[in-house]
């Protein structure tokens, strides 16, 4: 039977429900699957990870050192490399060890070293999950290696048998290891291991040698606060070495006094009653302690590796075995004991010390701690704080900032003057005088105060603060003082602060370590400073030049004449503190005691920094005595012996410009063709700030000198006059020499001038000089000659009578005017001209032979007591001296410029075939009558 058809209503409904039946097939999962699948996926991650981390376990475990029970109980002593990178330093004592069982030592001292390194240490089987998990997180947040939590058994482990680096490899074999030695031995036995083989201090290994080092008993005689501070010193034995920290010492017992505490080992009573006892009570007094053997010629050195080390970023320890290289250069070492251990020390109290720091690389190549540094009780002087510097500060603190910020030259002016800090207390240079407008070269060379303390102020304490702190100085605060001195600087950081200066202005801080090879021989990690720019290398150049001349033995005035070395490109700076007037009256010392006496010099190889003193500032250097050179002189003896031939020289940058300048003008001018040349100086600038204008103070072109200067006798008076063609603006300068000496009379807008008091037997020399403004002409000048009645026939020439006083005063004084318009036309190119006379005096007969040659005056050699720039008119004198020439180098007038003579004034034109009496003392010489500019 068939079925019965659908009508069409049907069929569509059936179509609708079959769609409706498609969506709901269609549609996609809820968010529940997603999340398993999320889940899933990050669980397959992980357990890949840990399978990865497992098979990296398992391969670094594999490659670790098998254990050896002699490794595991002795100490590794490092092993130290001199500079040259071959020579061996033995160690500065040998190793100091008492073994103490387990059985033997006491539980309150068991108890404060597992408080403070790890109080689940019986309850762990090498690794502390626990510990683990924290240091984990904090190397999440802080970076690989910023916190570890190595148990007791892997501390072991990592000092016999690993290196310090911080790596997964390293970690690995340390965690298979300690957890192989906690089968392999007791809890007991391998707390006994560390026990005795911790470094404790210098070359003092394990907890039973630091208790009768450091307390002079054994252990089962030490009291809590005792048994705390040793548990506490493992993590910095020197730093926590109470002869020499104390107070650092007791911050740190005090923290393992409180993790004791923290982890039910003592009670609270307990801990502030040993927290209240002070550290140095119960130590060994300094005259009981026991003196180790010290190899004397390295231990300052060999201190510092060991301060050095402890300082790096890293964990580092000295019975790792490790294998340091040292920037220690033995020869250089020899040189400086010798020199402490020499007699030229005044005396048996006063003491020394100096670092020796390489310009380039700033590598320590030689401590000087003391004159005598043994004993277990010692004082490094090289490296204390506690001095003040004196005036080695002024170029890191004043001129070196002023040129690095202010863009100073070195011939920048200051002036020497009464001057006061803001407070008003008044500052006094140490001689008590002033000396008025100098350089800044000079000014440090000299050494002189108040021009320091001005230039600090114009720098300002911010740039001050920023240039020192570039050169690792840590001062505390700058003030207008500080420019005199400073404390909180060691030789070393004195040397290394000076060595940037001849390094281009590059410093590297002052080091004793280059690199650390691990115990495996393989694994090396640098850990020398990076140089760093410090300053421009224009201020290092422009203060190295200032500072040569503080050792110039031909500068008058240098201060450091005594560190001078022959052959040397050598810089440097004195330094001398002083007493307050309170402190000399208290310790009843006169005001030339100095506590402190201070040199820094470099070359291009080393840098050297020097400080002499007494140990205790009740005592003062004489500075009134050669007491103040000693240490100049240690610099002296230093250097030279050990600065090789090859050291070099200093090179100027590009960034630095030489020229010749004009003292005192300002803004600094170059310096003219008419600049005196003592106020001429070669000076260093800035590129790109030196000056580009010639000074016009004494360029004499552009006034004409005085014509037709005559001079007429009458009786003791000398009327003088001249012409000048144009007197807008201008006055003339009128002076006299007689004997030797020059005197201004006066300046007068007039062309005339009346002296009185001429003496017989003395000759007068007049110049007139045109001025305006600070212009000046060349002088005229005219002579006149007094005769003295009986003496005067006896010099002058048998041959002349005294026919020239009868002759027309008027006639001399007019043929000069018209001479001087001639004379440059015949030798206008050679204005030295004038100078024949002091160069062929061996020619006397030539003058004799040629008499009817008078137009050359100026070659007779037989008159020394007239020269020619004596006799003339109007254009004579001339920049080189002769006062007779016109600036165009001729020499006319020369001869018969003295018109106007009487009977009283003889002329002093000579006929030049005449020769005076042999004997004849010469009236002047050339130099004294020539020039006569400002």
């Amino acid at each position: 039977m068939s079925e019965k058809p659908l009508s069409r209503e049907q069929r569509r409904k059936a179509i609708e429900q079959q769609k409706k039946t498609g969506k709901k097939q269609n549609k996609k999962p809820s968010g529940g699957g997603w999340i398993k699948r999320i889940f899933l996926t990050l669980l397959l991650v992980g357990v890949f990870g840990l399978l990865c981390g497992i098979g990296l376990f398992a391969f670094y475990a594999s490659s670790a050192p098998e254990l050896d029970e002699e490794l595991l109980r002795d100490p590794i002593s490092p092993t130290f490399i001199a500079a040259d990178g071959e020579t061996e330093i033995p160690y500065i004592t040998s190793e100091n060890r008492t073994y103490v069982e387990y059985k033997d030592i006491p539980k309150m001292m068991e108890d404060a070293i597992l408080a403070t390194e790890d109080n689940r240490f019986y309850d762990h089987s090498g690794i502390d999950v626990i510990r683990l998990g924290g240091a984990v997180i904090a190397n999440i947040t802080g970076g690989f290696g910023s916190q570890g939590a190595s148990t007791i058994t892997q501390q072991v482990i990592k000092n016999s048998f690993l290196s310090n680096d911080k790596t997964l490899k390293r970690k690995a074999q340390e965690a298979y290891l300690a957890f192989k030695l906690e089968k392999a031995y007791s809890k007991e036995e391998i707390f006994e291991m560390y026990f005795n083989k911790i470094l404790m201090s210098g070359n003092i290994y394990g907890f039973g040698t630091a208790s009768e080092y450091f307390y002079g008993k054994p252990l089962d005689e030490l009291e809590l606060h005792q048994a705390a501070l040793l548990a506490g010193m493992p993590q910095s034995p020197n730093g926590y070495n109470p002869f020499k920290n104390p107070e650092r010492a007791e911050k740190r017992r005090n923290v393992v006094l409180s993790l004791m505490e923290q982890h039910g080992k003592i009670t609270t009573a307990e801990k502030e009653e040993a927290q209240a006892v002070s550290v140095t009570d119960s130590l060994v007094p300094e005259s009981e302690r026991v003196t180790a053997e010290v190899n004397g010629e390295y231990t300052a050195f060999m201190e510092m590796v060991e301060n050095e080390l402890e300082s790096l970023e890293g964990d580092y320890s000295l019975d790792d075995g490790l294998t340091i290289y040292t920037t220690l250069d033995p020869a250089v070492q020899k040189t400086v004991n010798e020199t402490m251990a020499s007699d030229f020390f005044f005396d048996d109290k006063v003491e020394s010390a100096l670092t020796v720091v390489d310009t380039k690389t700033g590598g320590i190549r030689a401590i000087g701690a003391a004159r005598d540094y043994s004993g277990d009780h010692r004082i490094n002087y090289a490296t204390s704080k506690d001095r003040q510097v004196g005036s080695t500060i002024k170029p890191l603190v004043a001129y070196g900032p002023a040129i690095e910020y202010l863009d100073w030259s070195t011939g920048e002016t200051t002036v020497d003057e009464p001057y006061s800090y803001e407070d008003g207390k008044k500052i006094r240079n140490v001689d008590g005088d002033f000396l008025g407008s100098m350089t800044i070269r000079e000014a440090l060379y000299r050494s002189r105060n108040i021009p320091a303390v001005k230039t600090l102020k114009e720098v300002g304490t911010e740039n001050a603060a920023e240039f020192t702190e570039n050169l690792g100085l840590e001062l505390e605060n700058i003030y207008e003082s500080t420019a005199l001195s400073a404390d909180k600087i060691s030789t070393v950081e004195m040397a290394g602060a000076f060595a940037a200066f001849g390094n281009g202005g590059v410093f590297t801080e002052p080091h004793t370590i280059t690199k650390i090879v691990f115990r495996d021989g393989t694994t090396e990690q640098v850990v020398k400073p990076e140089s760093v720019p410090a300053m421009k290398d224009s201020t290092a150049y422009m203060v190295t030049d200032m500072l040569r001349d503080v050792v110039d033995t031909d500068l008058r005035g240098s201060t450091g004449k005594e560190a001078a070395i022959r052959g040397l490109d050598l810089a440097g700076k004195t330094g001398t503190s002083n007493y307050s007037a309170e402190k000399l009256d208290e310790y009843g010392l006169d005001s030339s005691s100095a506590p402190d006496i201070w040199f820094a010099g470099y070359t291009p190889e080393y840098s050297i920094s020097v400080w002499s003193g007494y140990p205790t500032r009740k005592i003062g250097i004489d500075t009134a005595s050669d007491e103040r050179l000693i240490s100049q002189r240690i610099f002296s003896t230093v250097m030279s012996d050990i600065s090789s031939s090859e050291s070099g020289e200093f090179e100027k940058p590009d960034s630095v410009v030489e020229l010749e300048v004009e003292e005192g003008s300002s803004p600094l001018k170059l310096a003219s063709a008419y600049t005196p040349y003592s106020l001429r100086s070669t000076e260093l600038f800035v590129r790109g700030t030196e000056p580009n204008q010639v000074s016009q103070r004494y360029v004499k072109e552009d006034l004409d000198t005085p014509s037709g200067l005559r001079a007429s006798v009458d009786g003791n008076t000398a009327n003088l006059s001249w012409n000048y063609d144009d007197t807008d603006g201008v006055a003339f300068k009128v002076t006299v020499e007689v004997d030797g000496n020059n005197t201004t009379l006066d300046t007068t807008s007039n062309m005339s001038y009346s002296f009185n008091g001429l003496e017989e037997g003395k000759t007068y020399t007049f110049r007139v000089t045109a001025v305006s403004n600070n212009d000046a002409s060349d002088p005229a000048s005219v002579r006149v000659s007094v005769a003295a009645a009986p003496e005067e026939p006896e010099e002058e020439p048998a041959e002349e009578p005294e026919e020239p006083a009868e002759e027309p005063e008027e006639e001399p004084a007019e043929e000069p005017a018209e001479e001087p318009a001639e004379e440059p036309t015949e030798e206008p190119t050679e204005p030295v001209e004038p100078e024949q006379p002091e160069e062929e005096p061996v020619e006397p007969e030539e003058p004799a032979e040629e008499p009817v040659e008078p137009e050359e005056p100026a070659e007779e050699p037989v008159e020394p007591e007239q020269p020619a720039e004596d006799e003339g008119n109007g254009n004579s004198g001339n920049s080189n001296g002769n006062g007779n020439n016109n600036s165009n180098g001729g020499n006319g007038g020369e001869g018969n410029n003295e018109g106007g003579a009487n009977p009283a004034s003889v002329p002093t034109e000579t006929p030049p075939a005449k020769t005076p009496p042999a004997g004849t003392p010469p009236a002047e010489t050339p130099a004294a009558e020539g020039n006569n500019q400002p």
